[in-house]
């Protein structure tokens, strides 16, 4: 049976993306192979459980959510995550994931939001971003930049471009947790007509960095 080695299973309020707001319940896998310099999960890079996938699913049917993520790490570092999310989907919630951007998700089930993080200079990960993920997205997908200062934005500009993104799903951008101000980024969306979503941590605003939040 296939089994993953689980850093956490909990539930909360989506701090990010299109759902932001709404009780989810988020299952965090072990292991990444980036380091970015913003990582807020570094405690999810070793140890972990394994768990068989038919106890994961037990523990998400605690709850009485409809919403699920599946986030890291980096997920799909660990193979059985495509059938974990295949599993979830098939058990009748709507399901994201979260991943970096650097590794495939073109056998991801396509009922599955893909929320693909593209890694700014910034994040001194850069190179690591897997650009041929981006003929994968859908309409309901979401791209995700997090924007460490004025380079990254005009970096996240030039990529937006280039790859026609908002053509292709939505745009997010975020700025990086006490390292680049909210409302400057703000002003600089505006004041460049930006067709992005400005999107700001809200479980950081709630409960700042605690785990399982």
């Amino acid at each position: 049976m296939s089994r993953l080695r689980i850093t956490e299973i909990f539930f909360s309020l989506q701090g990010e993306t299109r759902t932001v707001g709404l009780p989810t319940v988020f299952i965090r896998l072990t292991g990444c192979p980036l380091r970015c310099s913003y990582c807020d999960t570094a405690y999810a890079f070793q140890g972990g459980t394994w768990l068989d996938l038919d106890d994961i699913l037990k523990e998400v049917a605690k709850y009485r959510a409809h919403y699920v993520t599946v986030t890291g790490g980096e997920p799909l570092a660990q193979k059985a995550c495509l059938e974990l999310l295949t599993r979830l989907c098939d058990a009748d919630y709507e399901v994201s994931l979260e991943t970096s951007g650097a590794l495939s998700v073109a056998e991801v089930d396509q009922r599955v939001v893909k929320v693909v993080d593209v890694k700014t200079p910034g994040s001194n990960e850069v190179e690591k971003n897997h650009y041929q993920n981006i003929e994968y997205l859908l309409p309901h997908d979401q791209i995700k930049f997090v924007i460490c200062n004025r380079h990254d934005y005009d970096w996240a500009k030039q990529i937006i471009e280039q790859y026609q993104l908002t053509h292709r799903c939505q745009v997010l951008f975020s700025p990086s947790y006490e390292e680049q101000s909210a409302g400057q980024l703000a002003d600089w969306i505006l004041e460049d007509q930006l067709s992005v979503r400005l999107q700001i941590q809200l479980h950081k605003f709630l409960w700042g960095e605690a785990k399982g939040r």
